[in-house]
Formats: C-alpha cells, sequence, structure tokens
C-alpha cells in the first residue's frame, strides 16, 4: 500500500525527531511491502523566517492534499517578541481547525522499565496504567465569545464555554468507538454539578451510550478525576471530555507517567487523514545536539499507521520495538537515571530498528 505523508518538522528539535520517525517509518515500509512517500512544508518559526507567516498557504493545502500529517514541535525564544496571531503556535491551531480535526487522542501509559521513573508512589505504580484521553479539540471555552468590558467592579474580561449536542455526540461516538477497541470502559469527566455546558455533556454521552451496550460508561467530576489520576490511575481506560478538562487532564495524565518525551498523541476527523505529533515542546536548547528523544515521536508515526492507515500489526510492531529497548535499559538523556549509557537520537532510532528486524 501507498501513503502520502505531509512532513511538518517545525523548529528546534522538531528536524531530528520527524527524521527518527521517518527512518522507523522506511523501516516498516521495507518489512511489510509498504511505500510512504513524504513532502516537505514548513511551519511555526522557520516558516516566519522563510515566508513571515506561521502558517504558508503551501503547508495548509499539501497537508490537505496528503493522506496524514507527520508534525514536529513549533516556537521557540527567537519568536517570543511576536503577537498572538503572528507566533510560531498559531501554525498548529490553524492547521488543525484547517483539517477539520475535532479529536485529539492522547495515550498515557507506564512502561514497566521505567515504573521508577513516575513521581506517583511505588504501590501505585505498581498497579501500572494504560490510559487513553478523548479530548474535544475545536468547541468549547477556548473557542466561545471572549472579550474585555467595563463591569460593576471595573474592568474586567471574559470567556464562554459553549456546546452544541452535534459536537458533544461527534466526540462521545469516537470515545465509545475507541472503548471498543480496548477494555470496554469509558469515563466521561464533566462539571456537571456546576456548569450547564456539562449537564448537557452529560445527557448526551449518556443517550449516544445506549449505543454501545458493551462498553460500561461512568461519569466523573473533573476535580475528583484530577485526584483520581494521582491516587489510583489504574482504574481509568478511556477518558472523554472537554477542550479545556482535556486539555489539563492529559497534562497531568503526561507527568505520572515518568517522562513526556515519550509520549504521543493524534488530532482526527471525521474522515482517516489526521495530524500527528508528540507533546512535548521544541526544546531549542538542545536542538541539533544529538540530545532529543525520538521516541515520542516514533509513537505518534505508530499512532499514524494505527489510526489513519488501518495497519494495526505495524503498529504494534514499532510499539513493541520501543518497548523491548526500554526493557533493554536503552536510554536517551532525559529518561537516564544513573550509571546509564546515554544514547544520541540517533543512536536510539538505530536500537528501535534494530529490534523491528
Amino acid at each position: 500500500m501507498n501513503f502520502n505523508i505531509a512532513l511538518v518538522k517545525g523548529d528546534g528539535i522538531g528536524p531530528e525527531i520527524v527524521g527518527s520517525a521517518v527512518r522507523v517509518l522506511d523501516e516498516i515500509a521495507s518489512k511489510y511491502g509498504h511505500s510512504f512517500s513524504y513532502n516537505e512544508y514548513l511551519a511555526g518559526g522557520a516558516a516566519i523566517d522563510e515566508t513571515g507567516v506561521p502558517l504558508p498557504d503551501e503547508t495548509r493545502e499539501g497537508c490537505l492534499a496528503s493522506d496524514s500529517v507527520l508534525f514536529g514541535a513549533v516556537g521557540g525564544p527567537k519568536w517570543d517578541h511576536l503577537g498572538g496571531d503572528e507566533r510560531p503556535e498559531k501554525a498548529l491551531l490553524k492547521l488543525r481547525a484547517s483539517m477539520e480535526l475535532f479529536t485529539n487522542l492522547r495515550p498515557a501509559r507506564i512502561y514497566d522499565a521505567l515504573k521508577a521513573d513516575s513521581p506517583l508512589r511505588a504501590d501505585i505504580v505498581d498497579e501500572g496504567f494504560d490510559i487513553m484521553i478523548v479530548r474535544e479539540l475545536t468547541g468549547g471555552i477556548y473557542f466561545g465569545e471572549r472579550g474585555r468590558r467595563d463591569g460593576d467592579k471595573g474592568p474586567e474580561a471574559y470567556d464562554t464555554e459553549s456546546y452544541s449536542v452535534m459536537e458533544i455526540e461527534r466526540i462521545a461516538h469516537v470515545a465509545f468507538q475507541t472503548a471498543m477497541k480496548r477494555r470496554k470502559k469509558l469515563t466521561s469527566v464533566d462539571k456537571a454539578n456546576v456548569l450547564e455546558t456539562s449537564r448537557l455533556w452529560r445527557e448526551t454521552v449518556h443517550r449516544i451510550g445506549e449505543q454501545y451496550p458493551e462498553v460500561e460508561l461512568s461519569d466523573m467530576l473533573v476535580d475528583n478525576a484530577a485526584m483520581q489520576l494521582v491516587r489510583n490511575p489504574s482504574q481509568f481506560d478511556v477518558i472523554v471530555t472537554s477542550n479545556m478538562f482535556g486539555d489539563i487532564l492529559s497534562d497531568e495524565a503526561s507527568q505520572i507517567t515518568g517522562s513526556i518525551g515519550l509520549l504521543a498523541s493524534s488530532s482526527l476527523g471525521e474522515g482517516t487523514r489526521g495530524l500527528y505529533e508528540p507533546i512535548h515542546g521544541s526544546a531549542p536548547d538542545i536542538a541539533g545536539t544529538g540530545k532529543a528523544n525520538p521516541i515520542a515521536t516514533i509513537l505518534s508515526a505508530a499512532m499514524m499507521l494505527r489510526y489513519s492507515f488501518g495497519l494495526e500489526r505495524e503498529a504494534d510492531s514499532i510499539e513493541a520495538a520501543v518497548e523491548k529497548a526500554l526493557c533493554e535499559g536503552h536510554r536517551t538523556g532525559d529518561i537516564a537515571g544513573e550509571g546509564d549509557r546515554i544514547l544520541s537520537c540517533d543512536e536510539m532510532t538505530d536500537v528501535i530498528i534494530g529490534y523491528l528486524r
């Protein structure tokens, strides 16, 4: 099978980690008889330097014409002086909007080899956890009406939370379908004791749940969910929640795994095309030094194979190779302990490819 992949390497360590993921994809293509073609596009600070805008039309059009997008990272202190719409990070938001991506999938699991690196107590970590957070990506307070005005107490600012039934229905279907492929357990997180949007959210999720009788559905208030993630993360399988709550909870979940350098994510819409990226930043302080950890981007490529291309066996093989590398004690600097030999970005990629073979 042939797939056309848009590469948006971005800034900082972006070119290095995307390059590692491409090497792994090429190994997959060779091993399983596929063909991946790549087209590179500028975004973020690199695009600003070259074209004056964070997301050139060529990049947007190229990504829309692709089967999926592999994204590195954007941003850095070089562009911190720019205004909001001119900043490198705006490229990602505009690209998500152009591609009509309303779902963010972010897995958070603890590897046996890295349990000691988790900030949680050993007895909690020993239970293990493997969570998939399904976050609504294009609605809610981040996209509602906002502004500033004069109020009774002087100048004030406001941001409006709003959700339609349609927006909730479509993310609920994604969450239930995701749960069906895993352990068939779904936790819907809201603030229904206070917010009217959350009450609509809960009503709608339960109605959609009637179409998925095999999935065990439960509700949890967001403040309790934040507590339970650090108290007993093993209780969760799939979590579905709104844009803002998902933003916060997925970052919390990333921290209890022990390293942000291992975590992938995908953003999806109605079709199979998606945008895949590591959740860490551009790390400009280590760009070009070989210190970057490529694993999150390699695992993002595995998610692309699974969710956009339907290549389950190939995705499984990448994930197994990463786990084998970690179990055998291979480490980049961000996950190394005392006495560990530290591998470069390229060396870690070599190890993973070796296990793929």
